[in-house]
């Protein structure tokens, strides 16, 4: 699949600036924007620059998760409050996060730590049609596309980076797709097509 993914970038010169802005535009096999789809950054000097969010929150409400895609760096606490009327049950059977809150209604009592790299996939035990997505990633330069498929990675260091791409319609257990990515000290502009993704 990573052979299939097809990235061009130019770069204009900042003069002395020491951090970039990568600007990504994600679209799926036809061309058309792909919303939702998760952009990070991966190099050794961006994983000792991770840290933990200081809190993140995945709510239910009306019987959804809110929202279907978080992205987070490792080590972040998630909570998982229930805006409904009627009780949870949040799982996730995943490698990267296999944890249970059973029935409850209101505030968990306690956070989830997503504490490996990976794709966790959130579900309810009472309600088949509940599904969302965690991310976990181990960099501090990591977005979500918005409707247009634009995503913005502000003062990203130079260097050599392998830009990585993930969206909820990739078949399940495929890893996210990968770019080698070269950043100077300037701003970047990169398009990334996800063959077989779809908004």
């Amino acid at each position: 699949m990573i052979k299939h993914l097809f990235a061009s970038a130019w770069m204009l010169t900042l003069g002395g600036a020491m951090a970039a802005t990568v600007q990504v535009q994600v679209v799926d096999g036809g061309g058309k924007p792909l919303p939702d789809a998760v952009v990070f950054l991966e190099s050794p000097a961006a994983r000792d620059a991770s840290k933990p969010l200081p809190r993140l929150e995945i709510a239910q409400v009306a019987k959804q998760f809110d929202p279907l895609v978080s992205v987070v760096p490792v080590g972040t606490a998630v909570h998982f409050p229930n805006r409904d009327t009627v009780r949870h049950h949040v799982y996730s059977f995943s490698p990267t996060k296999n944890f249970e809150l059973k029935l409850y209604a209101g505030t968990d009592a306690n956070p989830v730590v997503f504490d490996r790299t990976g794709i966790a996939v959130l579900g309810c035990n009472i309600h088949d049609n509940m599904a969302a997505w965690v991310v976990v990633v181990e960099t501090p330069y990591y977005g979500r596309t918005n409707a247009t498929g634009k995503v913005s990675l502000a003062n990203v260091p130079a260097g050599s980076y392998h830009l990585r791409v993930w969206h909820a319609s990739i078949p399940a257990g495929a890893p996210a797709l990968d770019q080698v990515l070269t950043l100077t000290a300037a701003d970047a502009s990169v398009s990334v097509r996800v063959p077989g993704a779809s908004p």
